[in-house]
């Protein structure tokens, strides 16, 4: 009886497992056929996840910030603390692959916890396979 409870923990946690694991990851191709504005039509475009550049220390609100810091007095500005999203939108940035034109353009998408870029494909069937030769094993 031991044994089979052993077994059937270990099968509950794998599905578990399968069902989150493997749901919540948003797949995304490194490449996609899109239309480009300066090709004047669709295009293989690579993919790339966008970042955010350095913010320069030259800028107007940044020198306004500074200049007011120095000196004596601590913190003249509110810390924005009250954080309200636990996730970001995924922006991805195009790149037109015609040696000509290398045209750049940015496609946001919906919120995800987790995003893979150019990832393996879900096959049907995988999970299955991996619990089947768990279970010989046991």
């Amino acid at each position: 009886m031991n044994n089979y409870n052993l077994y059937y923990k270990v099968v509950s946690f794998f599905f578990f497992l399968a069902d989150n694991a493997f749901t919540n990851i948003v797949n995304i191709p490194k490449t996609r056929q899109t239309f480009c504005k300066k090709c004047g039509e669709h295009q293989p475009h690579k993919v790339t996840q966008y970042k955010k550049g350095k913010d320069s220390l030259y800028a107007q609100g940044k020198r306004q910030y500074d200049r007011k810091q120095s000196g004596y007095g601590g913190q003249t500005k509110p810390i924005f603390r009250k954080k309200a999203k636990t996730t970001k939108k995924i922006v991805l940035r195009l790149e037109c692959v015609e040696p000509n034109c290398r045209s750049k353009r940015m496609l946001a998408i919906k919120r995800c916890k987790h995003s893979e870029l150019g990832g393996d494909k879900k096959r049907k069937g995988q999970v299955i396979q991996f619990l089947a030769s768990l279970f010989v094993l046991l």
